[in-house]
């Protein structure tokens, strides 16, 4: 049987005999996904106010603290444990890593983008959520919630989102008087949920100055995330 315990022991032996070349090469395609990640997120967020991070198995590539995103390289971003030990990088790790390896260890993703971009970031400081306005929020999974505030990087804001994105079953919530917080499978999945949720966001802001916007049916948005299931080039196993 599969256990943690030993995976992790097995993974902090292997880590143990390499050598430093050896340690970077071993994270060098998830630190190399966060860099690849890192102009989308400069796009949405002003200075160095966001961060991004990519899972794979036990270990997690994080942007980090502080630094401007044109600085940012594949030996700069720090690779940790999921119980929060650094194993690469000199740098220390975004301040929100807590909340991300908090989502990671509770939720099934593979990339998660945190941004403060403006029209999602104003609905964080409304506290109002994003109900369906637009079928485009399909890639949210719905309506996106809103997290109850807690200082940045800390614990209680780490649980707090955890506990909102299991209740609402999306992969995007809003983190009150904060910003956007937005998730996937990998990094394109994840830029793309924050996309749709900052464009649909801009929209339905819009759309109240002129009256009252108009969410689809549960029914509707069903349909939606059923096509968005299957959106798209699919491959034939060729």
């Amino acid at each position: 049987m599969w256990s943690l315990t030993n995976s992790i022991k097995d993974f902090e032996g292997s880590c143990s005999s390499m050598t430093a070349g050896d340690r970077a090469r071993e994270f060098s395609e998830i630190r190399e996904a966060v860099v690849a990640g890192v102009p989308e997120l400069a796009a949405m967020t002003d200075a160095r106010t966001g961060n991004l991070s990519v899972r794979d198995g036990e270990r997690v590539a994080v942007t980090p603290t502080g630094v401007p995103y044109a600085d940012i390289d594949v030996q700069s971003v720090p690779v940790l444990t999921m119980e929060g030990e650094q194993i690469a990088s000199d740098l220390d790790p975004s301040s929100e890593t807590p909340m991300h390896l908090a989502l990671y260890r509770a939720l099934d993703f593979g990339a998660i983008l945190h941004a403060h971009a403006p029209w999602s970031t104003t609905m964080a400081v409304l506290g109002a959520e994003l109900p369906p306005v637009h079928y485009m929020l399909a890639a949210a999974g719905g309506t996106v919630p809103v997290v109850p505030y807690a200082p940045f990087g800390t614990e209680a804001l780490a649980k707090s989102a955890v506990e909102t994105l299991e209740a609402a079953g999306t992969s995007a919530c809003f983190l009150a008087n904060h910003g956007l917080l937005a998730a996937g499978s990998n990094v394109e999945d994840a830029i793309e949920t924050a996309v749709a949720v900052e464009s649909t966001s801009r929209l339905y802001l819009q759309a109240q100055a002129v009256g009252e916007p108009v969410s689809l049916t549960d029914e509707e948005m069903e349909d939606a995330i059923e096509q968005f299931e299957t959106y798209g080039q699919q491959s034939d196993g060729a």
